[in-house]
């Protein structure tokens, strides 16, 4: 017997907002760093001015709120409640599109980009263009449920999604996603039988082809520079997250700036947010939205069951083949970034590959909602000339 599907709304206890203002009242701040950059971590002077604006400026029901703007429902699948916002679009000839988040995001991530793909007459599209989107949490984030043994990783995330699409009678549907959303929409790429027709990523995770490492082409020699920074300056995070999880998840839990502080050095790492030589990631996202991002973590109490993803996943990606047909946009401050012939090697059905967008980073959905968009857009026109989509 298939599980029903909830209408759901979301919530929050006034006594754990009461909870958190006096928390964050009752913040013990680490002395100052001694540099004048970003190179030891985010500064306390911005720490300071955040975690004062989320306690006295900050509308703390601006996070749940905004998920209301969208029909949210949760279903129970293995066991285990996933939340997901569903919205379908006003053309009837819509195709189904499942859009997948990562760390540190939550389905807040598309907040900017739903709309634009279920009604994209109003932001320049053409009716053509329209999605039906589904918007799961990921096991472990926001209101889906927490994972009380191991084994959900990426690929039984991906079994998860298949079985969702489906009991939404979605037969057939399309997928996209960054950071963890990009792994997982592989996995479902990969997983045998799958009712997927095409997937679309923003983080291609592919090894560099050793056959050309020694006539590098330019963008290639520019890849391997931003892996080689990844390794050795910007990954401490996956380490711990990756092997003690349950160590950080203290910290995290206890404290709301912690949380916070955890959040935004990564958004001011990995979006496109350096102006004038500074790097600051308010020059890329806004506040409030940054806020609504570490509400989500500090509501659902998710610092722990998040990381416990890197745990199950991060040292062991699948490094394999996909068949199906495949759209990369590869923003210019992705994380970790790959040349066309790197990536035909992995993705042997590369039907849409571009590494020319001008501005936006590793969120891109929430930094360039309408780049974003447009390149979803171009790449379902690319499966209809196929005549992969109708």
């Amino acid at each position: 017997m298939t599980a029903p599907i909830h209408p759901y709304e979301p919530s929050v206890d006034e006594e754990v907002l009461r909870d958190l203002t006096a928390r964050l009242g009752n913040t013990r701040f680490p002395d100052e760093e001694t540099v004048e950059d970003w190179s030891q971590g985010i500064p306390l002077a911005y720490v300071r001015e955040l975690t004062d604006y989320w306690r006295d400026e900050y509308n703390m029901a601006r996070a749940v709120d905004s998920l209301k703007q969208w029909p949210n429902f949760t279903t129970e699948i293995e066991g285990l409640q996933i939340h997901f916002l569903y919205q379908r679009s006003p053309h009837s000839d819509a195709t189904p599109l499942l859009l997948t988040h990562g760390w540190p995001g939550s389905v807040l991530e598309f907040r900017h980009l739903i709309d634009r793909l279920t009604q994209p007459t109003d932001w320049g599209g053409q009716a053509e263009d329209a999605f039906h989107v589904v918007v799961p949490s990921l096991p472990g984030y926001g209101f889906s449920g927490k994972p009380r043994n191991p084994g959900t990783g990426v690929q039984k995330i991906a079994e998860l999604w298949i079985a969702l699409m489906a009991r939404l009678g979605h037969e057939r549907f399309l997928a996209h996603g960054g950071d963890w959303g990009s792994l997982v929409t592989q996995a479902i790429a990969t997983t045998p039988g799958t009712p997927c027709a095409g997937i679309h990523i923003t983080l291609p995770v592919v090894a560099p082809d050793p056959e050309t490492l020694d006539n590098p082409l330019p963008e290639e020699l520019q890849a391997l520079e931003a892996f080689n920074f990844y390794q050795e300056w910007d990954s401490g995070y996956s380490k711990q997250q990756s092997t003690r999880p349950q160590t950080l998840g203290y910290g995290l839990a206890d404290s709301p700036t912690g949380q916070l502080a955890w959040i935004v050095e990564k958004y001011a790492q990995w979006c496109d947010c350096e102006r004038n030589g500074v790097r600051h990631p308010e020059n890329a996202v806004a506040r409030d939205d940054l806020l609504d991002t570490a509400m989500m973590y500090w509501l659902t109490n998710a610092g722990a069951s998040s990381a416990r993803l890197y745990w199950e996943s991060f040292n062991s990606p699948d490094m394999g083949e996909v068949t199906l047909p495949t759209g990369i946009s590869l923003f210019p401050n992705e994380i970790m970034r790959s040349s066309e012939r790197w990536a035909r090697k992995k993705f042997l059905d590369l039907m849409y590959f571009n590494d020319k967008i001008e501005a936006g980073g590793h969120f891109a959905a929430l930094e360039v909602p309408e780049t974003l968009a447009g390149e979803l857009w171009r790449w379902r026109q690319e499966l209809r000339t196929r005549g992969i989509v109708d």
